[in-house]
């Protein structure tokens, strides 16, 4: 792995593959590290001649943002957007969007074929939006436009994700019991979740972690994003949606919404799917990004 330090961001980034080979950029999530890309699926992509870049979003695993302000621990989502104010906004989802485009200057990367899922699929819209020239082929999985009229989160799925956690350092196995709880509530009804994979996923996660709330200032750059139904139109770029029909978080419609609005876009809606991508679909997943990008 290796780091790209720019201004107050640095980028933890890990290369699979071949360097003469058609490149796929792969965003996390909201909060997600790298490793959510899991080996399996990485090599499936880069065994078909692709080389694989993924990374750490600023403020998740080993990625950080330097310039943030120290936030009070231990208060709820809800309090802290309460007095939220522009001037006390870290950064936004165009400055993510802005990252992805230094890591490729940075590699010598002209175009790329990219990858978002859920908040990665909103920093890949504005990428197709406003970085068009950059991208070859986009794939957004499991995300939204953050259109207001699509159907909200689910209510009991949202109050897991924005409590308060269990401090990792002295209470870890309530930690990990709470991000197991919540993996198991957006795993989806047919593709039961592997716990020891999860667990596994989770105590990485933390090993890896250099920043301290950091999901709560991702969290706050996409409660602060202007949804506009323009962006969708300026993406020309031939895109794909993948999405669960399951998904707790993002409603199918959705993706829907997303189809929609992509003028060159392709929708496949998966039976079962909630808001992961487990290993029984790396394959299946992995044929339609490599007919996208054929």
């Amino acid at each position: 792995m290796e780091t790209l330090t720019i201004d107050d961001v640095e980028l933890c980034y890990e290369i699979l593959g071949k360097e003469n080979n058609k490149t796929i950029l792969l965003i996390p999530g909201l909060g997600s590290q790298m490793i959510r890309w899991e080996d399996s699926f990485c090599r499936l992509l880069s065994g078909q001649g692709f080389r694989i870049i993924r990374f750490d979003n600023r403020d998740s695993g080993a990625s950080v943002f330097t310039g943030q302000k120290e936030m009070t621990s231990g208060r709820s989502i809800e309090e802290l957007f309460s007095n939220l104010k522009k001037e006390d906004l870290p950064y936004s989802l165009t400055d993510m969007a802005q990252d992805v485009i230094r890591l490729l200057n940075h590699l010598q990367i002209d175009k790329a074929h990219i990858i978002g899922r859920s908040m990665g699929g909103i920093i890949a819209q504005i990428l197709g939006a406003f970085h068009p020239e950059r991208l070859i082929s986009m794939t957004i999985i499991m995300s939204t436009s953050l259109n207001p009229e699509l159907p909200p989160p689910d209510p009991e799925v949202m109050r897991m994700m924005t409590k308060p956690p269990a401090d990792p350092v002295t209470e870890k196995e309530a930690y990990i019991r709470e991000k197991l709880n919540f993996a198991q509530s957006i795993a989806g009804t047919i593709y039961p979740l592997d716990t020891v994979k999860e667990i596994s996923l989770i105590e990485e996660e933390l090993n890896r972690s250099r920043t301290k709330n950091g999901m709560i200032r991702q969290l706050m750059a996409m409660g602060s994003y202007q949804y506009n139904p323009d962006i969708l139109k300026r993406i020309t770029v031939p895109s794909l949606i993948i999405h669960g029909t399951d998904d707790l978080i993002f409603h199918p419609d959705c993706a829907k919404d997303l189809h929609a609005g992509i003028s060159d876009s392709q929708l496949i809606l998966i039976d079962g799917m909630g808001h992961s991508i487990p290993a029984e679909l790396f394959g299946l997943l992995s044929r339609h990004i490599l007919s996208l990008t054929k």
